[in-house]
């Protein structure tokens, strides 16, 4: 008898990888199993919910029901998998189990919270449920503490100025987006936010939070603290991986898979942010959307291998956005970097002269494609 494909998780993985399996096949049995109530939604807005002035329940742009019925799945909402029987090929939640003859799983990650003193007082924003527990709190905040100046930290930090609110954002690192870019090149995005009026506290390391009746007292080292509304974690994410542990799979720091997105497990897939892929974790839309596709086939009985091209990450900050893309973190590049009042144009080159990453923004965005195929992979 067959069970078709079960897959465990609703995000943009997940929905990516029905869509493409339903323009391969309409028929093949396919179940979606999430702990959320499986609305889309599109993750990337939550970067700019504050300054739209836009709801939690206005993000949704299909219910559900009506993804179910245009793509032909089965879901089960608000159901959180305990378990995985991979020697019988079950998934069991607290009241019900699902037999399967390939298992996806699209668990995604979770927001890392620092280890500090009060960290209960601390908000995350990396789901459309997190947001709607979160956004009256949010909107009537004046003063906004954003702990993390990393991609979505810097984010964040631009459109809670754009709204108007006091924004301090804090990071143990000397320049922002100290894991993607060297400083040089961030430095015209650090200017950028601090001429908008961001209060910048890096080489800065939150000791403790505390509620007073003034407000959040964040303090840091040396005696220094600052008094907010709202404190938000914006320090990174870490996979989900626990489902997949106990059931056995190899797990690094996220769920390992090979070139085919294959588990450990020969009937068991990852795919998204909670797959290693090469030992990286790929937390993006590009590099999930290929996954999908190439996913699809594989679990229709192909064993394509992923090949991923230089991709483009997009970092969202309207008033200087940015294109990167290659290794921008190897610390051996020279950098090589042509400011204008229109733009920056950023280019990594290693001791052959070959160009490994690059960094445009604003109206130099446009000369992305070019360095895209010039760049060497």
């Amino acid at each position: 008898m067959s069970h078709g494909i079960v897959i465990i998780g609703s995000g943009f993985a997940a929905r990516q990888l029905v869509k493409n399996l339903r323009k391969q096949d309409s028929q093949v049995a396919i179940t979606l199993i999430a702990a959320d109530s499986i609305d889309e939604y599109n993750k990337p807005d939550l970067s700019h919910v504050i300054s739209l002035g836009q709801r939690a329940d206005e993000m949704t742009r299909q219910s559900a029901g009506e993804f179910a019925e245009q793509y032909n799945v089965r879901l089960f909402p608000y159901t959180r998998i305990e378990a995985i029987d991979a020697d019988a090929r079950l998934v069991k939640s607290a009241d019900n189990q699902w037999a399967y003859d390939k298992l996806v799983l699209a668990t995604g990650a979770s927001a890392l919270i620092p280890p500090v003193v009060g960290r209960e007082l601390m908000l995350t924003l990396n789901s459309q449920l997190e947001y709607r527990a979160c956004e009256s709190q949010l909107f009537d905040a004046r003063r906004v503490l954003i702990v993390g100046a990393g991609l979505i930290g810097c984010e964040l930090a631009m459109d809670f100025t754009r709204a108007g609110k006091a924004v301090t954002l804090v990071d143990s690192a000397a320049s922002i987006l100290a894991s993607l870019l060297p400083p040089e090149v961030s430095s015209r995005l650090q200017h950028c936010l601090t001429e908008m009026g961001v209060q910048m506290l890096l080489k800065s390391q939150l000791h403790t939070l505390e509620s007073t009746p003034e407000g959040i007292r964040a303090t840091f080292g040396s005696d220094r603290h600052v008094t907010v509304d709202a404190v938000i974690a914006a320090t990174g994410l870490r996979p989900q991986t626990a489902l997949a542990s106990s059931a056995g799979l190899k797990v690094n720091r996220g769920i390992v898979v090979d070139n085919t997105l294959r588990t450990s497990n020969p009937d068991i897939y990852a795919l998204g942010d909670c797959a290693e892929i090469d030992g990286q974790l790929l937390p993006f839309l590009q590099p999930i959307q290929i996954s999908a596709m190439t996913l699809a086939k594989n679990l229709l009985g192909g064993n394509a291998p992923l090949k991923l091209p230089a991709m483009l990450v997009k970092v969202k900050t309207p008033a200087l956005p940015l294109h990167l893309a290659g290794e921008t973190r190897r610390c051996d590049l020279s950098w090589q970097i042509t400011t204008e009042a229109q733009g920056m144009v950023a280019k990594g080159v290693d001791a052959e002269g070959q160009l490994r990453a690059f960094v445009v923004s604003e109206d130099k965005m446009k000369e992305a494609f070019s360095l895209l195929k010039a760049l060497s992979v």
